[in-house]
């Protein structure tokens, strides 16, 4: 299927139509992947991508962040962005997602939110030591609307 019908069965919510095969490789990939990449938009219009740990939930994605990531400030300037998980390595199995971001200061830390902990919990702990040390560490959530899926 064409990326161009591919949009084509996308379902109100924006996601593609999960009993399609596109479908269930966004919803399979958004589950299991560890890393996407997070392109927010530099003062100076360079895109800038950074690859994060995320978590997707409905038409939502959760991201945590270090205090002075550079991100919040491209975000608290331009709030449009793009999340893309890497590809086959031959240009195929590529989701793109675009969205709005927000500094999301009621969002719970990583160690209070148990389906990003479930996800994370191991590498957390080897990144920080302990889960509470990580949450510390990256304490600012953004949380972002996604608006648009598109993939080849």
């Amino acid at each position: 299927m064409s990326a161009r019908a591919r949009l084509a069965v996308m379902t109100d919510d924006v996601f593609p139509d999960p009993s399609t095969p596109f479908g269930q490789r966004v919803q399979r990939r958004l589950r299991d992947e560890q890393v996407i990449w997070l392109t927010t938009v530099g003062a100076d219009g360079t895109p800038q991508p950074n690859p994060v740990w995320f978590l997707v939930d409905g038409r939502i994605a959760v991201v945590y962040n270090r205090s002075d990531a550079r991100r919040l400030g491209h975000i608290r300037r331009n709030p449009r962005v793009a999340l893309h998980l890497d590809g086959d390595g031959r240009g195929g199995d590529v989701i793109v997602l675009t969205g709005t971001a927000e500094i999301a200061a009621d969002q719970p830390l990583a160690h209070e939110f148990p389906p990003y902990l479930a996800k994370y919990r191991q590498a957390a702990e080897r990144v920080s030591g302990k889960v509470d040390e990580f949450s510390a560490d990256y304490s600012v959530a953004l949380r972002i609307t996604i608006d648009r899926v598109r993939g080849f």
